[in-house]
């Protein structure tokens, strides 16, 4: 299988740029299983889609303030800093963005004046220390900027600090969010309470590499980027009961689909913490997931690999063409789909 067989061309102009006024605002497409026509709905139609019993699973990741901007002691050429993770104290390990590499020793200076140091490669990352603070967390926290995604052509502003969050973000962690959850709103939360539609959370912290581009040319050649995960017995527990009572299993994005399938890699699922570098692309059995909720991904990406295996590549490719034809919004701000997986034999 050929990554090109997963490209598509996108108009610039649906790539959003800000989020929608209201979190609930978004567009839904519906996308069942068994070949019927893809629906056009607004996201708050969710609460009449989803069923008493029904169990939905979020991500409850923070993204952190992971971008610095500053420019190199010696020269004063301009650098950017994306963190990928913190392993603790003053350390980062970073993507440095430069007009030349830096090399181990070179001193960057921020915007604030903060003094960093690079202290050499781990792969494609950077390790980056700070010289004036011994928590690089409270350095972020005060100088940081939102990491938005790259194809966001603007600065950050005082409302990506909210809107580049879910609602019920809690760990830190995370350098992109897990968007699917962007679109939920505590009214809409509370509807489906009262609903009967049971709510858990695990936490996978989304990085960098998630933007990136399969750039092989053969998709079974792709190494997937490892991203920290826990599944704790909680949620395990619901997804046993659930299954055990027929009921839906419901994923709110690729990031919580990736966690549980990872979690479920044994003989049953099971709580997992660590690292997860599965690679999840058509041919791919699913054992935990019944339906996703997922925004538009970018073409050649491995989360669009994904969602193909999950609902069929060729169902995919004519739910993303009809979405365009329909003006969706694409990507990280953009409108959401809720794709039921594929029937045995689709």
């Amino acid at each position: 299988m050929e990554v090109s067989e997963f490209d598509y061309d996108l108009p610039a102009a649906l790539i959003a740029q800000s989020p929608p006024a209201n979190r609930a605002g978004s567009r839904l497409l519906l996308v069942p299983a068994g070949g019927g026509p893809v629906l056009d709905r607004w996201f708050r139609d969710l609460t009449v889609w989803l069923s008493a019993g029904d169990l939905l699973v979020v991500n409850d990741t923070r993204v952190i303030r992971a971008r610095l901007l500053g420019r190199k002691a010696n020269t004063g050429g301009q650098v950017e800093i994306l963190v990928e993770h913190l392993p603790g104290g003053n350390a980062a390990v970073a993507q440095v963005k430069a007009s030349k590499s830096p090399s181990a020793g070179t001193v960057i200076e921020t915007e604030s004046g903060s003094r960093l140091v690079v202290n050499g490669r781990l792969g494609a990352f950077f390790c980056v220390e700070s010289l004036d603070q011994p928590e690089f967390g409270v350095l972020l926290e005060k100088e940081g900027h939102v990491p938005l995604p790259p194809y966001i052509d603007r600065p950050d502003q005082l409302q990506d600090q909210a809107r580049y969050q879910t609602i019920y973000a809690r760990v830190p962690g995370a350098v992109a969010a897990p968007t699917a959850g962007l679109h939920f709103d505590r009214e809409m939360l509370d509807t489906l309470a009262g609903r009967g539609i049971q709510v858990e959370t695990l936490t996978l912290h989304v990085g960098a590499a998630t933007f990136q581009p399969v750039r092989c040319r053969q998709v079974s050649m792709h190494h997937m980027h490892s991203e920290r995960v826990w599944v704790g017995q909680q949620v395990v527990d619901a997804i046993s009961s659930a299954r055990r009572a027929g009921r839906r299993i419901i994923a709110v994005g690729t990031t919580v689909v990736r966690a549980l399938e990872s979690a479920a890699l044994g003989d049953s699922i099971a709580p997992l913490a660590g690292q997860t570098d599965l690679f999840i692309y058509p041919g791919f059995e699913f054992k935990v997931v019944d339906a996703m909720i997922t925004n538009f991904h970018l073409p050649r990406s491995s989360l669009l690999m994904l969602v193909s295996a999950f609902a069929g590549t060729e169902r995919v490719r004519q739910a993303y063409a009809h979405a365009i034809r329909q003006r969706y919004r694409f990507f990280s701000y953009g409108d959401a789909m809720l794709l039921e997986k594929k029937l045995a034999g689709e």
